[in-house]
């Protein structure tokens, strides 16, 4: 069973996410992994580490990321992809979401790696609970996103398990 063992508050600036965008209905068997083995052997994420500069951007920066997009009645998109520097030139067949300057509240997820995934809500609860402000932007959307930070998500400890990062913007302290 999985279980959220540390939540904190991260700054990060302004960034550009390069990646491809993605809704309910490219689920295999009700998740994202074939896409994320797609990008994987056709090699997306070395195109994006062509043009962009991720390294010191901010803490994990050149992590993986699986960025979400809630709002309502609108269709939830899922993207894949990195985030970048804010003028990253975008390249041809990827797309682009730019963030401002902004505050996340972060959350640990600890366990196997088949369990670790859609644990969204039970870390937006756990933030609130410490007393973070999940916030939408302008338009009223909520992000968050998957964290593959290495090598908390790539490197099992000695029970075989493994640490996936939940995102989620927040009020600036």
């Amino acid at each position: 069973m999985p279980q959220i063992i540390k939540t904190y508050r991260q700054s990060v600036p302004a960034m550009r996410f390069i990646g491809k965008k993605y809704g309910f209905e490219d689920r295999v068997d009700g998740h994202f992994g074939a896409l994320w083995q797609q990008w994987f052997a056709n090699g997306w994420f070395e195109e994006i580490e062509r043009v962009c500069n991720c390294k010191g951007l901010y803490e994990d920066s050149d992590a993986t990321i699986g960025l979400m997009r809630w709002k309502g009645e609108e269709p939830f998109q899922y993207w894949i992809g990195m985030f970048c520097p804010p003028d990253t030139e975008v390249p041809e067949g990827f797309l682009s979401v730019d963030f401002p300057a902004a505050d996340l509240g972060v959350c640990w997820v600890y366990g196997r790696e088949w369990e670790v995934y859609g644990y969204e809500m039970e870390c937006a609860d756990s933030l609130k609970k410490d007393g973070f402000e999940i916030i939408p932007d302008e338009e009223g959307a909520y992000w968050f996103f998957e964290r593959y930070a290495c090598p908390r998500f790539t490197t099992p400890d000695e029970q075989g398990k493994i640490i996936l990062d939940i995102c989620q913007y927040v009020k600036k302290a």
